[in-house]
């Protein structure tokens, strides 16, 4: 577990993307949370008032022998909408945005390139509107709020009317991905 690395990413609500990449070979482990606001340790109440400014993000820890940063981003164009600003469905506020945090130039680079090789490939007909901005802190969320697509999929019609189809379609789009 010491040589694992992270990435923050954002792309609307985390629950979300959370039970996406908790599916993908090599990552071993995603955490919910918040970046890229200006409180210190702020609450789930804070964000969703929209004016901390921070986004609902997840934290990948992965293990880059199996599988690269370059690798995750590219993912991340399909595990979500990124030509939607502040949005994703019917979830929206700033909290919402797509955005990737990167810790270092070869990251922000890494994801530069791949968002203009996702728009040269047309990959949304729209364009994208990902923020991609340094990191300053992540902030992990409420326990209450960690796999909790895998704690409350036969609970809270949320994880059956929005989350199962989204893991639906990427999975079969990504199924030689996917954790045996």
């Amino acid at each position: 577990m010491d040589n694992l690395k992270q990435v923050i990413l954002g792309g609307g609500c985390f629950w979300c993307l959370e039970a996406v990449f908790q599916s993908i070979k090599g990552i071993e482990k995603v955490v919910s949370g918040y970046a890229g606001g200006k409180i210190k340790n702020p609450t789930y109440k804070e964000i969703c008032s929209g004016l901390t400014d921070h986004a609902e993000v997840i934290q990948i820890m992965y293990n880059p022998d199996m599988i690269m940063y370059k690798d995750i981003i590219e993912l991340f164009w399909h595990a979500h909408d990124p030509t939607t600003l502040n949005r994703q469905g019917n979830d929206v506020g700033t909290q919402y945005r797509s955005i990737i945090l990167y810790e270092n130039e070869e990251e922000k680079q890494t994801a530069l390139t791949s968002k203009n090789q996702a728009e040269a490939n047309k990959l949304w007909s729209n364009p994208i509107v990902t923020e991609i901005n340094k990191l300053d802190t992540f902030y992990p969320a409420e326990v209450y709020h960690q796999n909790y697509y895998n704690l409350n999929k036969d609970k809270n019609p949320y994880c059956s009317i929005i989350i199962a189809p989204k893991i639906a379609k990427f999975r079969k789009e990504f199924a030689h991905l996917l954790k045996e």
